[in-house]
């Protein structure tokens, strides 16, 4: 098991069933039966487990014991480790810091600015929360109310509003140093925080100011009155500024991490937010929530542990070596793996994860740059996972419309979404023109 496996397209008939049970599901309950997040109804560590046990049941001249070797081998990894660890923490420091900061730096922005300017003072808010809290989900949950009350008090269209909101988060998203799409695809690629994050703002960057001068265009012409107010209380930001100053200068993540929970401990209790009591519930809560993702990085690392010693890996390169020629090719080969993956998962944190493995590959094979090749994962994820009718972040923001007594579809969103539109063509100038 020691030497380089032959290609063999078969090893990889587990992402395929997994792939198929998820996604043909998931378009049942969605679509079919109209259950509310039908995706998200799926028990992906149970479609997983049914990966697992195809690659178990194939290749008979491998014993079974020496199949949990492979996937124990999978799983050990120091990368797969630190990820883990990461995820814990950030997760604690989520809990901790809450999410009330949110609607502060919303109502102070539009509060200070000009009501012309309100759907792209909402686009630049959904970029600051979603890259302190490091969740897009999170960001839209929190913001699209305040898009809302936006629309309706401004004369807006609440399809921008909501469009500009979904845009910005996964403008944070893709480049937060605690999201776990960027923690997943560092790990993975095996490169820096800081490194990634460089690479990555050079690709968003003029996406996101491409963006903001689109929706200038439409919001001046548009005949508004005033906007919404609310609370401020900006001390509530301090932690998450201190943790992305921290990423930035290239501090230790764990450092990082460890500053931002303890001023958003310091902070809730001398402002009276949370007593300690409340704040190990948080930090409980926190955790808890990054247990799937945790549970899907260790499966989906056992099953490419096994999927790599059949020779699906090889048959993968092999595929790739025919299509995608040179490293321009091979960062195209990157970006589009993963697209495809998050189409295929709706997710696209585990679209990293179960493209990291491969990516890696590809760069080894290819000479490419772990930090390009962790950028174009994220940023390519983000691009599908902004996009896609049936992603978490559509249907959260229209679901929520929709409590508010706002309903909306998906389709008056998508034409408006300019962010992942503008970064697609961005990182595709990206790969054409970029340094080899």
């Amino acid at each position: 098991m020691n030497q380089k496996p032959k290609a063999n397209a078969w090893a990889l008939l587990p992402i395929a069933v997994f792939l198929v049970l998820y996604l043909g599901l998931g378009i049942v309950f969605e679509y079919v039966l109209k259950v509310g997040m039908g995706f998200y109804n799926i028990p992906i560590v149970v479609t997983f487990l049914a990966a697992i046990l195809v690659a178990c049941l194939q290749n008979r001249s491998v014993s079974f014991d020496e199949k949990l070797e492979l996937m124990a081998k999978g799983v050990g990894d120091k990368n797969i480790m630190t990820m883990i660890l990461i995820f814990l923490a950030a997760g604690c420091f989520v809990g901790v810091t809450g999410r009330s900061s949110a609607e502060a730096v919303a109502y102070f922005l539009l509060n200070i600015a000009p009501a012309k300017l309100a759907v792209v003072v909402l686009f630049i808010v959904a970029c600051f929360v979603s890259m302190a809290m490091g969740t897009s989900v999170g960001t839209i949950t929190l913001i699209t109310p305040i898009a809302v009350a936006v629309a309706n008090t401004s004369g807006f269209s609440l399809p921008l509003c909501v469009a500009s909101v979904v845009g910005g988060s996964m403008f944070g998203d893709n480049l937060s140093f605690i999201s776990d799409t960027t923690i997943a695809a560092c790990t993975t690629q095996g490169c820096e925080m800081k490194d990634k994050f460089r690479t990555n703002f050079a690709i968003a960057l003029p996406a996101a100011i491409a963006s903001c001068l689109l929706i200038l265009v439409i919001s001046l012409r548009a005949d508004v009155s005033v906007v919404p107010t609310g609370d401020i209380n900006l001390l509530l930001l301090i932690p998450y500024v201190l943790v992305l100053i921290g990423g930035i200068v290239g501090m230790n993540v764990f450092v990082v991490l460890l500053i931002g929970i303890l001023a958003g401990a310091v902070i809730s209790l001398a402002t009276g937010q949370a007593t300690a009591t409340d704040l190990l519930g948080a930090m409980g809560a926190g955790v808890d929530g990054m247990f799937e993702t945790i549970m899907v990085t260790l499966m989906v690392s056992a099953l490419c542990g096994m999927i790599r010693a059949y020779g699906g890996f090889e048959a993968l390169l092999s595929a790739i070596r025919r299509v995608f020629k040179g490293r321009k090719g091979g960062q195209l080969g990157i970006g589009l793996l993963v697209g495809l993956m998050d189409i295929a998962t709706a997710n696209n944190t585990v679209a990293i994860v179960m493209a990291g493995p491969i990516a890696k590959e590809v760069i080894d094979e290819y000479g490419i740059s772990a930090k390009k090749s962790a950028s174009l994962l994220d940023t390519f994820s983000c691009i599908f996972q902004g996009i896609i009718p049936y992603g978490a972040q559509m249907l959260v923001a229209i679901s929520t419309c929709a409590t508010l007594g706002s309903a909306i579809s998906a389709f008056d969103v998508m034409p408006l979404l300019f962010y992942p539109f503008l970064l697609c063509v961005s990182s595709l100038l990206f790969i054409a023109f970029g340094k080899e």
